[in-house]
């Protein structure tokens, strides 16, 4: 079991291509740790504005009965993806992983898989 501030570390460190990183709580859209970003990039407004991505896709599903859970979402920009990995169990509910990638260096399918496993190892 990680620990927040290791787990972000992990996502940077161990994720090709991975510039920021943050855990959020998509109940109130707070950051509830965040690694990287740069002055151009404000990593909390990311965190907050994509909360509401988070809860418009939960209630879309909630409205057409789709009774499965989101594993992730990817947002893809010319230069750069933001995946969303919402948090499954041990206290999870309601928070999120989010990861910003260098889309010129990153490993999309390597990157969600490395986001899965440090998930699974996240002590919330």
């Amino acid at each position: 079991m990680a620990n927040l501030e290791t787990s972000l570390k992990e996502c940077l460190s161990s994720i090709e291509g991975a510039t920021a990183a943050a855990l959020v709580d998509y109940t109130s859209g707070m950051a509830l740790g965040t690694l990287g970003g740069t002055k151009t990039f404000d990593l909390d407004v990311a965190a907050a504005g994509n909360t509401d991505v988070v809860r418009s896709k939960l209630r879309t599903m909630e409205h057409l009965g789709i009774k499965e859970e989101i594993e992730d979402i990817l947002i893809t920009l010319s230069s750069q993806y933001h995946l969303i990995r919402l948090i499954k169990g041990r206290g999870g509910k309601g928070l999120f992983l989010y990861l910003v990638l260098d889309s010129g260096r990153a490993n999309l399918a390597m990157a969600r898989h490395q986001l899965r496993k440090i998930e699974a190892d996240l002590e919330v």
